[in-house]
């Protein structure tokens, strides 16, 4: 084989092989290279910046809720403004999220003129979870159904992405959301 053609092959696998051993050989302190559930709900309890309110409520559910919610993005749209002031991590500030305003929506969607992020904690009013049965919910997360203008789908909401949990996290999402001091609206 010409040396032209080999030496690329080599040198992509010589990077992708380099890029997942620096990964791996970098891991978070905490990282014992075992993950199981019971440890996203001890980290979901650790990194939960509200206080919960587990009363009538699973606390395992809620703690891998916490994971999920925390870890997977929902606060950067619907916690808004994110930071607290003071605690934005992108101006080398030790991060603090704004907690007056965890959840309660109102990030504007450039992509979608008119459109902010929804109340999702659980205010009987406004929120999402506080309004909505788990059934509804889960529908809104599979389907992208617009439970307050039925027939319209959610623009904005990566309902496509969150729809591919199970049904076990997405009760879990549920759970914790319930768990959240509800706020009024952010809009």
């Amino acid at each position: 084989m010409p040396v032209q053609k080999v030496f690329p092959t080599f040198v992509t696998f010589s990077l992708a092989l380099a890029v997942c051993t620096f990964g791996f050989a970098h891991q978070p302190k905490n990282d014992t290279n075992v993950d199981n559930e019971g440890m996203r709900i001890a980290r979901g309890f650790e990194i939960a910046p509200v206080p919960l309110n587990l009363e009538g409520k699973d606390r395992n559910l809620v703690g891998l809720g916490s994971y999920i919610v925390n870890t997977g993005g929902c606060t950067d749209c619907h916690t808004y403004p994110n930071w607290a002031q003071g605690g934005n991590p992108f101006q080398g500030e030790r991060e603090q999220i704004n907690t007056e305003l965890y959840l309660a929506g109102g990030r504007p969607m450039p992509a979608y003129p008119g459109v902010k992020s929804r109340n999702i904690t659980p205010d009987p009013t406004f929120g999402l979870p506080g309004g909505l049965t788990l059934h509804e919910f889960m529908n809104v997360m599979r389907h992208g159904q617009d439970q307050q203008k039925p027939g319209r789908i959610l623009q904005g909401m990566p309902w496509p992405v969150f729809g591919k949990k199970t049904d076990y996290e997405l009760r879990a999402i549920y759970e914790y959301l319930r768990a959240v001091p509800s706020r009024p609206n952010n809009y």
